[in-house]
């Protein structure tokens, strides 16, 4: 009796350091392949400077930190649209500024940029519609202001976004009729499907 006590109290030791062993282990291979988050991942220099200068003039952020989270962020998706680094950080600050003026998501306004000109500062349309957000020219008489070139990015993005949020006013919030409404396609949900669809897979 003595003799099977001493047995099982030596395996049941044995078991217990063989778990003990295993737990180390897995533990210490767990570590291993976890990354440090005292490890600087590498970032190009060129690339440091640009953004730390455009984040220093976007005044639309609630501080410098969010400006780069956001900026860096954004302009990995709008590489596949625009290749130029300097071209996607300016032109995703002047998004910001202009969409925070009228109190309208940035991410939202990308993704009806993508949709509407797929970011091509110079599209214009079969009717004539112009610039990235792809307003008419008509809205130029309609203010008294003739003379404005809808082909700046920021004179562009001033009257799409404004028009934008009119249309959204109007429709109490109803982003599918606003974006019909922008459309011209009022009645008719195709439009704003393709720029709820881009919003949620590209901006969001």
């Amino acid at each position: 009796m003595i003799i099977l006590t001493s047995y099982r109290i030596v395996m049941t030791c044995q078991l217990a350091m063989a778990l003990l062993l295993s737990w180390v282990f897995f533990s210490a291979q767990v570590y291993a392949q976890t990354p440090s988050r005292n490890i600087k991942p590498h970032v190009d220099d060129e690339l440091r400077k640009k953004l730390k200068s455009i984040v220093a003039q976007a005044d639309s952020f609630e501080d410098r930190f969010d400006a780069e989270v956001w900026l860096v962020q954004k302009s990995q998706v709008l590489q596949r649209f625009v290749k130029d680094h300097d071209e996607r950080l300016n032109m995703l600050k002047e998004i910001h500024r202009a969409a925070k003026m009228v109190d309208i998501p940035p991410e939202f306004i990308l993704a009806v940029i993508q949709i509407e000109s797929r970011f091509d500062r110079y599209a214009v349309s079969s009717v004539g519609a112009q610039g990235m957000m792809q307003v008419m020219p008509f809205w130029k008489k309609e203010i008294g202001r003739e003379s404005d070139n809808l082909m700046d990015l920021k004179t562009n993005l001033k009257y799409g976004c404004t028009i934008l949020k009119h249309y959204l006013d109007r429709a109490k919030g109803d982003w599918k009729e606003a974006l019909a409404r922008y459309n011209g396609s009022y009645g008719k949900y195709w439009y704003p499907e393709k720029v709820l669809v881009a919003w949620q897979k590209y901006w969001r």
